[in-house]
């Protein structure tokens, strides 16, 4: 079995790059790319985070046949902290970029903000858990606090930014996935 083979097209199957999937799996584009062509192998405990970051596991890698997984547990989660933005993602549904939409729970400290993110087909859909949010989308500026919800069309360049007193923590869905 070509394993780089197989890794390279669960990657494109779920529409990322070399450098986000090294990103995801703390790794450097160049061991991706080497990996992906057969040139290296990588060591258990790696692949096992690169198969994480697709959205899949050793058993199901190896196997022919898949089953859905339901119900995930703060150990399938896969988490990034940004110490530049002040944020966390946590990626709640590891395999969701498999699917139409992709959720996630941010946590974003005082002052703590996302990358902005360019425009994009699809729609985006967060709630505010606690704290409170202001929500950039092109010139435009809007607030959501605790128990509030907000949804649009990523047409224009967009990102969220938090209280400087309270942070906020979200929910945020994606569809389709680019987190």
């Amino acid at each position: 079995m070509q394993i780089g083979h197989k890794i390279k097209e669960l990657r494109i199957q779920k529409n990322l790059t070399q450098e986000e999937l090294a990103d995801r799996a703390e790794l450097s584009k160049g061991f991706i790319s080497q990996l992906e062509r057969d040139l290296t192998s990588p060591s258990i405990a790696t692949l096992v985070d690169i198969l994480q970051c697709l959205g899949t596991n050793l058993e199901e890698f190896f196997s022919n046949t898949t089953s859905e997984q339901v119900v995930f547990h703060k150990s399938d989660y896969f988490e990034k902290y940004d110490s530049e933005l002040k944020n966390e993602i946590q990626w709640i549904i590891p395999n969701a970029q498999k699917n139409m939409m992709e959720p996630i729970l941010l946590t974003l400290e005082p002052e703590g903000s996302t990358y902005p993110d360019n425009p994009h087909e699809g729609e985006e859909f967060g709630y505010v858990l606690n704290g409170s949010i202001t929500i950039h989308i092109g010139s435009k500026t809007y607030k959501a606090k605790k128990g509030e919800a907000f949804y649009f069309t990523p047409n224009k360049k967009h990102y969220l930014t938090a209280s400087s007193k309270t942070g906020a923590s979200l929910i945020w869905v994606s569809t389709p996935p680019s987190f």
